[in-house]
């Protein structure tokens, strides 16, 4: 199985950016549907991006849509979000997540994704 580790979060004021990584290990991420999700003090945890095997197929929550972009590396064995313009709502932490095909995947569920990282914590001061 995938091991995960994210970087890249911290605190940023509003309208700033980060660049969140993630380093796999222990197989390749060629394999793997990925997503970034997030989850605020007291709320479910929400997919916010996702990209196929190749790159083909990417998903945003209409929430980040225009202002992330997921992007991978499977070369490197990473995944990246970038995210733009950021806003007191995007604070969360943020977890990447490895996960394969089954008929009833979905990007915005968690349970589609079967590896998950440590998380990063983002925060965005107004």
């Amino acid at each position: 199985q995938v091991q995960l580790v994210e970087s890249g979060g911290g605190s940023v004021q509003a309208g700033g950016s980060l660049r969140l990584s993630c380093v796999a290990s222990g197989d390749s991420i060629a394999k793997y549907r990925m997503a970034w999700f997030r989850q605020a003090p007291g709320k479910e945890r929400e997919g916010v991006a996702g990209i196929s095997t190749g790159g083909a197929t990417i998903y945003y929550a209409d929430s980040v849509k225009g202002r992330f972009t997921i992007s991978r590396d499977n070369a490197k064995n990473t995944l990246y979000l970038q995210m733009n313009s950021l806003n007191a709502e995007d604070t969360a932490m943020y977890y990447c997540a490895a996960g394969r095909y089954w008929y009833g995947f979905r990007w915005s569920s968690a349970s589609s994704f079967t590896s998950w990282g440590q998380g990063t914590q983002v925060t965005v001061s107004s």
